[in-house]
């Protein structure tokens, strides 16, 4: 697969067709497996990330579902296309910054993404649009189970299946959920919120998980162990929480428009105004302004932009993918007066909308 292809692709997870995918922007969940008999990376030589690379991408091929997904090397990859997978979701920022012989299986929907040599020899995702965990959960046992027919896993009768962090092993599952919750932010019950997920163990990390800042007001909320819970009662844990969450953003926002109408109007107006007049501005404050017209056009403050539009757009002008857009690379003073060009064609009817 060339990257230049997905450049013009629009991932399932951008859509915005889920369930309450006004506030939640996708499900995703994550497995970490490790061939038997194989060191794992971190301990592992040159030779023997190149033969688990080798042997994976070449079972993965000879299952079923290889016949469905296109594989790229991401060791050969350029720094700027390493760095466009990433901001797609599709493979981490650990992956895009290791070294060594590794690749990454990704289906055309964008929905299953297969990371070979991450952190653990297979990490399988899959990430649906809105709230659909279960939906995400079912895909991804089939997904599993097919590999699980052709590789074997490195798997304990007592601990489960083995991984390279301790907070993995278990069941290798992990659980999360992307969320735009503005309006916690704007009346400031967010640290309070989030207080209350890590009494229950939950992480809150930003927009590219683990290690990564919230931007725009998107957060992803997972679970932090896995080891002594089954993958139904995890889904369950963070399943559970997520509604809550959904409440509590619904609320604050039926505050916002009862009580501050004006003020809110205001903010999303001037982001409104910002995105489509700016001669320069930097990714964050792009991040942060779309953020706003996004709830904007939630609470009906702006009609003649839609959510998969922001969606897309918030994706699309992050500094990879535009350098892919524009088919040059750039650097920080020039990508800033580029991504204002893009936003100000965009909003002047100059950019197809999201399909």
């Amino acid at each position: 697969m060339k990257i230049d292809t997905l450049t013009d692709a629009i991932g399932e997870w951008l859509r915005g067709t889920g369930p309450e995918s006004d506030i939640v922007m996708s499900s995703r969940v994550r497995l970490a497996r490790n061939i038997a008999h194989f060191p794992f990376v971190s301990r592992a030589s040159e030779q023997e990330r190149f033969d688990t690379e080798a042997l994976l991408r070449e079972r993965i091929a000879a299952a079923p579902i290889g016949g469905s997904l296109e594989y790229i090397d991401v060791g050969h990859l350029e720094e700027i296309d390493r760095q466009f997978l990433v901001e797609r979701q599709l493979i981490s920022r650990e992956h895009a910054e290791a070294q060594g012989a590794r690749g990454v299986a990704i289906d055309g929907r964008e929905q299953v993404s297969l990371m070979i040599n991450e952190e653990d020899h297979l990490r399988i995702q899959c990430m649906h649009s809105g709230l659909d965990l279960a939906g995400a959960f079912e895909q991804i046992r089939a997904v599993d189970e097919e590999i699980e027919k052709v590789v074997p896993y490195a798997f304990h009768p007592r601990w489960g299946y083995l991984t390279a962090c301790p907070t993995n092993v278990g069941t290798g599952i992990r659980v999360s959920v992307m969320l735009h919750l503005p309006a916690l932010v704007i009346t400031r019950q967010i640290d309070k919120v989030f207080r209350s997920l890590h009494k229950i163990s939950l992480a809150v990390r930003g927009l590219y998980g683990e290690g990564s800042q919230a931007m725009g007001d998107f957060y992803q909320i997972s679970n932090q162990t896995t080891l002594g819970k089954t993958e139904e009662e995890l889904i369950e844990q963070v399943g559970d929480v997520v509604p809550v969450l959904i409440d509590y953003e619904r609320r604050a926002r039926e505050f916002l428009v009862r009580e501050t109408q004006e003020n809110v109007h205001d903010q999303v107006s001037r982001a409104y105004g910002i995105l489509r007049t700016a001669q320069t501005i930097s990714a964050e404050e792009t991040m942060q302004l779309l953020s706003r017209v996004r709830m904007g056009v939630l609470l009906g403050l702006i009609g003649d932009v839609t959510i998969p539009d922001i969606n897309v757009l918030l994706v699309r002008t992050q500094p990879a993918h535009l350098q892919k857009i524009r088919g040059v690379e750039l650097d920080t003073n020039d990508r800033n007066i580029e991504r204002a060009r893009y936003l100000r064609h965009h909003f002047e009817g100059g950019t197809e909308p999201a399909n």
